[in-house]
């Protein structure tokens, strides 16, 4: 039994079948079952309430500068020490997880608009369509990832907004080659066959039919693209092409903390730290999400 969505099934067990856990529940109890995963998935959470209530916990206001205090090792006034021009770094690292964690949404919302209706297109209708959009998203793949981003960048100007929509064409085709090799999949299955048998167009087959079970993997696509999209915005904002001051993220931060290793080495271990966790995080959420995909196909498997 193929672990999919079928809309034309049951969902009342028939006399005498064993019950079959639903796909989408066996993948939350998978996930449910790692330790590893509910440690991740809290970390983040937390990160999460942190960035959305940084006005109310940040002990300083970030771009507050006071050359008087600048370059100052951590004390009880400043937690994790002061920057070049004197502001509280525990302050501009809470922020900076607000600009963090929106960039990499925003990349991985463009790679998934970009890279997932494509892919549904490709994998359902084949032949000359497949051939095209295929050939476009490898040679996006064959593109050394950061030299595009630059240049996409370069072309576009420097910012967040466009370093994020660079990140995104970049991230593009992991949700096509997913989607369209999902969609392959199930495409021929029967109950794709029954709803074009009783009049439904290819677009509402798609999206009614095809969609649901194309999202559980592009679930874990989205779980390991957000950790590297943070890793590529702190890329992109330490070479001064991502966040513009004065705001601030992580890979700002890390940019002076280098300028000012010899006076305040302190300066390079919250942002990246802070970096190391967060993609340690999600791609430990990922792995939970796969292993719980994994665990319901088989749990599928052992009821067919």
């Amino acid at each position: 039994m193929k672990n999919v969505t079928t809309p034309l099934d049951d969902p009342v067990d028939a006399p005498g079948e064993p019950y079959v856990e639903p796909a989408q529940a066996g993948i939350v109890r998978g996930i449910l079952r790692r330790k590893s995963t509910i440690v991740a998935g809290g970390f983040l959470a937390l990160l999460v309430l942190g960035a959305v209530l940084a006005p109310l916990i940040a002990p300083y206001d970030p771009n507050v500068q006071n050359v008087l205090q600048r370059l100052r090792p951590p004390s009880a006034d400043h937690l994790l020490g002061t920057d070049d021009y004197g502001r509280d770094v525990l302050s501009r690292l809470i922020y900076s997880a607000r600009v963090s964690l929106q960039a990499s949404a925003q990349a991985v919302a463009v790679a998934l608009l970009i890279g997932l209706p494509p892919g549904v297109a490709a994998g359902y209708r084949g032949g000359w369509l497949d051939t095209v959009l295929t050939r476009i998203m490898d040679t996006l793949m064959s593109a050394p990832s950061l030299v595009l981003a630059i240049t996409i960048v370069a072309v576009l100007g420097p910012g967040i907004t466009n370093a994020m929509l660079a990140i995104g064409v970049i991230m593009a085709p992991r949700f096509f080659r997913v989607a369209r090799a999902t969609t392959m999949d199930v495409r021929h299955e029967t109950y794709i066959e029954a709803s074009i048998a009783l009049g439904c167009g290819n677009l509402r087959t798609a999206v009614r039919h095809i969609l649901p079970n194309v999202m559980p993997p592009i679930v874990l696509v989205i779980s390991v693209s957000l950790g590297a999209a943070v890793a590529a915005e702190a890329s992109l904002s330490f070479l001064g092409l991502g966040v513009r001051a004065p705001a601030s993220s992580w890979g700002s931060m890390l940019s002076t903390a280098s300028s000012n290793m010899g006076l305040a080495p302190y300066l390079v271990w919250p942002p990246g730290v802070m970096i190391f966790l967060t993609v340690l995080a999600f791609t430990y959420l990922g792995d939970g999400v796969r292993k719980g995909m994994t665990r319901s196909r088989s749990a599928s498997g052992k009821g067919e």
